[in-house]
């Protein structure tokens, strides 16, 4: 890692408002994804107060819970999101149509789904807006693979990579959420990790 993130990691690493504020300054083009999972209020909320217009980049898979799409509108609304949603090249209805439903983790075409309604329309996203910040709400207690991770990094194209929320808890989520009057939502489904622990491998290609 560059001497310059180490530093940042160190000294801001556990102030995600100063951290915000730092990388607002790297670059020109921000921007914060969202799956709108549990405690996904509080990334939004802390980087909009700093930039109200920033891109808020959704891989909207089609396979999310009814309540996660009334959340999502919802929060945008309270929120005024500058929403940039990016769909699969297939709706959900004609994959189905062609492939069945989503394939469980031990199915051998599961990683041809992730590839499909995730991967791929990030990677569309990040070749379309060429992000020189991205905004994640990334914490260290939710994968063994994020726990190693740090606030600040650069992948291999130069993008800085920044999750403010890193070393925060559930419970710091919660007084954060108490605090600011802000919803939640707990009946969420990502069936390209199945379970809660479990990595899709957005977070490790990128």
């Amino acid at each position: 890692m560059e001497p310059q993130l180490d530093v940042i990691n160190r000294e801001l690493g556990n102030d995600p408002e100063a951290l915000i504020r730092w990388a607002l300054d790297q670059g020109q083009r921000p921007i914060c994804t969202t799956n709108f999972r549990p405690f996904e209020a509080v990334i939004l909320h802390l980087v909009t107060r700093q930039q109200p217009d920033i891109p808020i980049v959704w891989m909207d898979s089609g396979y999310n819970t009814e309540a996660t799409y009334r959340f999502a509108d919802d929060l945008i609304r309270r929120l005024n999101l500058n929403l940039v949603s990016y769909l699969p090249r297939r709706s959900r209805a004609h994959r189905e149509a062609l492939e069945g439903p989503a394939p469980g983790i031990e199915d051998p075409r599961h990683a041809a789904f992730t590839r499909e309604v995730k991967l791929e329309p990030f990677e569309r996203a990040l070749r379309e807006m060429a992000p020189d910040v991205w905004f994640t709400a990334l914490r260290a207690e939710d994968t063994p693979e994020r726990a190693r991770m740090t606030a600040v990094s650069r992948n291999a194209d130069g993008l800085l990579k920044v999750s403010p929320l890193l070393h925060w808890t559930a419970r710091d989520l919660y007084h954060y959420l108490q605090a600011h009057d802000l919803p939640n939502n707990f009946d969420y489904f990502d069936p390209t990790k199945v379970e809660e622990k479990r990595e899709c491998g957005l977070h490790l290609q990128h």
